[in-house]
Parts: C-alpha cells; structure tokens; sequence
C-alpha cells in the first residue's frame, strides 16, 4: 500500500508538471499574440523558447544527480520551487509591448525569459529528476513508462486547451488557473523531494529488469558515443519535421484555424507510443512505410498533390506520424541504462531545441521560401543510413533515398525560381510575386500571394493598371464605403498593404495612411506594383502593428478605416475585439465607416463584428458580393459599422446565440467556424 502511494505521488508530479508545462504554452502566446501582428511565426518562436528552456532544466537534471547527493539536490530544488512562486500571477507587463523597430523574435524570447522563465525552467527539470529518484527506489524497473506518461499528460493538455479551457475562460481566468494550479505543483513537487531525500538519500540508480526500464540490450555498460550522437540526431529531425511541415500545411496547404494543433499532438502520441512499450515501433512497419512517406512528402514539394487541401493535408500529416514514429522508435531502441537517464534527455532536448532553433529562427533568415521541410527530409534518410549501418542494404537504400529526396527539393526550388519573380522571407512568412500570362495580354496580371493566400493583383497593361482588382471592385463592400465617403478631399486609414490596390481609389486631395507589419510588404508593392505611385492621393506610411500604431498616435479623423490586414485566411484575432473598436472610433470622423474584410473559407465572423458594433451602440451591415459583374474580380465579404446606419446594399448578419463579444481577455476562433 505505501508502495502504490509513493508510486501515484512520482506519477503525479510529473504528470501535473508536464500537463501545466504545455498548457501553459498557448496561455502565454496567446497574450501576447496581438502584440506582433497575430503572425504565426509568434508560436514557431514561442516553440523555440520552450525547447530551450526544456534543454536548460534537463541539463540541470543531469547536472545535480551527477554532481550532488540527493539531499543537496533536495536543497537546491526546494529552494527554486519556492523562488518561481515570485513570477506569479502569470501575466506578461505591459512595458514589453513593441514599438516597431525591434527585432520581434528576440523580443518574444526576452519577454518569456522574464516572464515565465523560472516557473517554465523547473517544471522541465520534474520528468527527467524525479525519473533519476525513481531509479533509486526499490521499484526502478520500467522507469522510462514516466516518459510515455509525461507525454500523455502534455498531449491531453494541449488538446483540451481550445476545446475545454479557452471557449470557457477569460486569459485572466486561466492565467489566474494556471497559477494556482502551479502552486499545487509546489507543493507536490517539494513533497516529492524530501520523501526521496527522507527515504533514500545515499541510494544510487541500479540496474532495471528488462523492459523499458532498462537499456535495449538488457546492459547497464556506459553508451557508446555513436549512441550519444543520434541521441541528439534523431529527436533533432523530428522537431525539425514538426515545425516544418507545421509551416507547410499552414502557409502552402490551408490556413484553417486550429491546423498546428494536429502535427503537434501527432509529434507528442509518438513519443507515448515508443517509450510506453517496445511492442509499438516495429521496424519491419516503419522502415517501409518511412521509405513510402519520404518519396511521396518530396515529390508533393513540387507537385499540385502536395497543395491541395484533400490529398497535402493527408500526406503531410500521416507522414508526419510515421517519420516521428521511426526516429523516436529508433531513440527508445537506444535507450541506455536507468543510471544514463538524465543524461539522455538531456541530448533528447538538446536535439529538439537545435531543430526548433533552426526552423524557427535560422530559416526564416536563410531561406527565400519554405524550403526547410524538403531539407529536413533528405536529412531523416541520411540519419537512416546512419542508424541501420549494420545491414549494407539498407544503408544504400537510406542514401538512395536522400538522394530522391534532394532532387524534388531541386526541382521545388527550380520551379520556384521559374515561376516567381520574386521570393522574400522574414517573420512574418514567405511572400511571392509572379506573372499570370493569359490568352489576352491586356487580361495578364501580376500577383503577390502569402503562402497559399492571395494578398492581391495588378493588370499588366499600363491602361488598367489602375483597375480594382481581387476584392477590391466597386460592386464589394469596400467599393459601396468608398462610394459613401464624402465627395471632398477624403482621410483613408488602411490596415494591411497588400499589393496597394485600394490606393486605386484615391485622388486629388486624399491622403491615404497606411498601416503595415512586414516591412517587405512595403517593399514589393514598390518595386513590383504601381498602385501607390499612380495613386494620385498623398500616400503616409506607419510600420508596425496598426493597432499598437493606433494606440500611440493623436486622433486621425478618417473618412473612411479598412481593416484588411490578414495573418493566414483570417483578420488577426486582436483587430477584431470591442478594445479595438474602441481604437478605431477615436480615430474617426462622426460620419466615418471602418470597413472590416471578412471573406473566409473556414471562420464566420461577420458575427464576430457585429456583435461588438451592438455592445458600442453602432450599427452594422453585411455586404456579400458575388463578383458576377467581373470575372477578375474575387467573391467577398465586408462589415461596414459606423455611428449612423449605413446605406448600402446588405444582408443581414445572423447572430448565433450565446457567442460572447471578443475582448483582449476573451476570444474564441472554435466559436466561430463555419
């Protein structure tokens, strides 16, 4: 009986601390998100600083069971757990919100080092120490099962985080959750600590039963250093492969809300899988099928079969499964003895930190587009060349692959090269230009997309250059408010640049400010499309998050503020609540319009909009137009509020019963999707 008690309170503290440590993930993104522009490269950089600190406790880990005996270890500890109690309420300080000038990822990293630095530090020390603690008890056999299960707890944590606990709280309410819950964790994790030290406190791991508590061959002899390296190798690929095809299926594939949820819990089920039991990864499964998954992920690189919604998403999520499974398989099958534990998380988060480092913050830098994933791949058959080196067969095989595997990737950057005119990357994504030639030249149009997203087009012909494109005709809602706008010298406001289309509609005597976060979307609307220099209105240029923009300066007096800025397929959550508005309505003129784009193939949230005009006391329309009048016109969907109704061509906005208006403290994307 006191065995199974001592049991359940190792099980606990490591699942308690590992369900906090990824529930506290999206917490925190999620505050700050709206700071940098919604863009999704806020969680790739988020990933980045989760790995490291992730590598920094389990360093520490194999630092003090190596170099301190478990009562001084117990010190140390307790004493840290007490120290991380200062962090708390779990709330980021106003005083690092951007300015605009900075670098955003070093911003970001800063910012969570100062804000949950610690608290984050020692729940990542919890799986791999107490791990070393059970390995010193009677009991130790099967010891990496606490693995399988601090992953169970992370995957159910990030799971019932957008379906339980985001639709039913405040960011207040969860931060003020997370921080009681992490107080508990204190406590659980101080007890845990002085039991050892109280019960076991000269004790030394001892060699496990066979099983996965002990290593794969049943020996308790050191790791050889082969060993030690694809240690780091292996998880290093599958965290490369996560964000990388992350990237893909969300900028390339589809950017449905909620999309990076699925690669990652993927990611997460394999490790549960292969270090639950050996009885999961089989190599005479995986190796085939890995083989299959690494021709087919390439050759979808270059191939319409690897973008289309029905067959990308499938090859790229079950390839992921599969490839993950075979490289934590192999990890699991290298497992050394209880006594190497320690130091073999610590090179398992080494391996995950380099390869989140280089997706998320060395790619965006190195790379014109997202060609990391097609390295990443030449890179996994390379490594299992390495690990099946014993059979001569297969390490050919492995080389033969990684050579398939290189020439789709030259074929996808060829194809690139071919097509674009050009491809810039930053934070903020890839961006695109190229020409479409058509049957008649003066139909010939230039385009710049954002991964799979259509950010705008121009006619080629200097007679039409001038032309409304995409969403952007007069019959849209867009087209009607310019329409409304006084007839004298007009104040435009415009959130997100795009390719510059609206600037189509200015004239003599206008002034046209505009508010953009990627410097390179200024840049390519310069050199590739004319709308902004043809435009005969004064063109004023803000860079930086309109909103922080708009905080900041004296009141505008628009005429007439489109909210066009889009982070994937969807108006960034944070330009969409009733702080907003309320941003917005002291910007504008009494009789003004803010005109809100909310065409979207996945998200309804014209209610979203609506919602929040009727808690301010505004009155707001619906203009769907279905572009029949034009064929280069696009389909869409515009809100236009204003203080007076708004005469226009509208269709009514049904609002669904129940739905909260969006705040910064409250907003809810599952709420809204179609």
């Amino acid at each position: 009986m006191e065995r199974a008690g001592i049991q359940l309170l190792f099980a606990g503290t490591i699942f308690s601390s590992a369900f906090l440590l990824f529930l506290v993930q999206p917490l925190i993104a999620k505050q700050i998100l709206p700071w940098f522009g919604g863009s999704a490269a806020v969680w790739s950089t988020c990933m980045v600083f989760f790995q490291a600190v992730l590598l920094a406790g389990y360093a520490y880990s194999d630092w003090v069971t190596r170099r301190l005996r478990v009562r001084a270890q117990a010190a140390l500890h307790v004493g840290l757990l007490l120290a991380s109690l200062a962090f708390l309420p779990l709330v980021v300080a106003a005083r690092w919100k951007p300015t605009g000038a900075e670098d955003p990822a070093w911003l970001i990293l800063g910012l969570l080092l100062a804000t949950i630095g610690l608290p984050y530090f020692l729940l990542s020390t919890t799986g791999p120490l107490v791990q070393s603690w059970v390995a010193r008890t009677p009991w130790s056999a099967r010891v990496y099962r606490y693995f399988s299960l601090s992953n169970l707890a992370s995957l159910l944590s990030l799971l019932s985080y957008p379906v339980l606990i985001e639709p039913r709280s405040s960011l207040l309410q969860q931060a003020t959750g997370w921080s009681w819950g992490y107080g508990l964790f204190v406590g659980l994790c101080a007890g845990t600590t002085l039991l050892v030290a109280c019960r076991w406190p000269a004790a030394v791991p001892v060699a496990a039963a066979p099983g996965l508590g002990a290593a794969a061959d049943g020996s308790d002899k050191p790791p050889r250093w082969s060993d030690g390296l694809l240690w780091l190798v292996l998880p290093a690929l599958a965290s490369w492969l996560l964000l990388a095809v992350t990237n893909h299926i969300t900028q390339n594939v589809a950017a449905v809300p909620f999309l990076w949820i699925v690669p990652l819990s993927l990611y997460l089920f394999t490790f549960v899988l292969c270090f639950e039991s050996d009885r999961w990864y089989r190599r005479g499964v995986f190796l085939p099928l890995a083989a299959g998954v690494l021709l087919l992920c390439a050759f979808g690189l270059q191939h319409h079969v690897g973008s289309a919604v029905r067959t990308g998403l499938p090859i790229y999520v079950g390839g992921l499964f599969v490839l993950c499974m075979f490289l934590h398989g192999e990890t699991a099958r290298l497992r050394p003895a209880p006594r190497y534990l320690t130091r073999f998380y610590l090179m398992l988060a080494l391996g995950g930190a380099l390869g989140g480092a280089t997706v998320g913050l060395v790619a965006p830098h190195v790379l014109p587009a997202y060609y990391e994933l097609g390295i990443g791949l030449v890179l996994t058959a390379l490594a299992a060349a390495a690990v099946l080196r014993q059979r001569i067969w297969l390490r050919i095989s492995g080389v033969a692959l990684a050579a398939g595997c290189a020439y789709f990737l030259m074929a996808q950057i060829a194809s690139d090269r071919s097509d674009a005119r050009h491809l810039l990357r930053n934070f903020h994504g890839a961006l695109i230009t190229f020409d479409v030639r058509r049957l008649h030249p003066s139909d010939s149009v230039r385009v710049l997309s954002h991964g799979s997203i259509k950010h705008g087009e121009q006619f080629l012909d200097p007679a039409r250059r001038r032309e409304p494109t995409t969403y952007y005709g007069a019959t849209s809602g867009i087209g009607r408010a310019m329409a409304a706008a006084p007839a004298g010298p007009r104040r435009v406001g415009l959130i997100g640049l795009g390719a510059g289309t609206l600037a189509s509609y200015g004239r003599s005597g206008d002034a046209y400010r505009i508010y953009e976060i990627n410097p390179q979307v200024f840049e390519l609307a310069d050199s590739e499309f004319s709308f902004l220099r043809d435009s005969p209105a004064r063109i004023e240029r803000v860079l930086g998050d309109a909103r922080l923009a708009l905080e900041r300066e004296p009141p505008q007096g628009f005429d007439l503020l489109a909210v066009d800025a889009f982070s994937g397929d969807a108006v960034p959550a944070h330009l969409l609540t009733a702080q907003a508005m309320d941003v917005y309505l002291r910007h504008m003129k009494p009789d003004g319009i803010v005109a809100f784009h909310v065409t979207n193939r996945f998200l309804e949230l014209a209610p979203v909009v609506a919602r929040i005009a009727g808690l301010k006391g505004l009155h707001a329309v619906l203009v769907s137009d279905d572009a029949e009048a034009s064929r280069w016109l696009n389909p869409t969907d515009w809100v236009l509020v204003a203080r007076d109704p708004v005469r226009a061509a509208a269709s009514p906005i049904v609002l669904r019963a129940g739905v909260r208006p969006w705040t910064d403290d409250f907003n809810n994307l599952l709420s809204v999707l179609k």
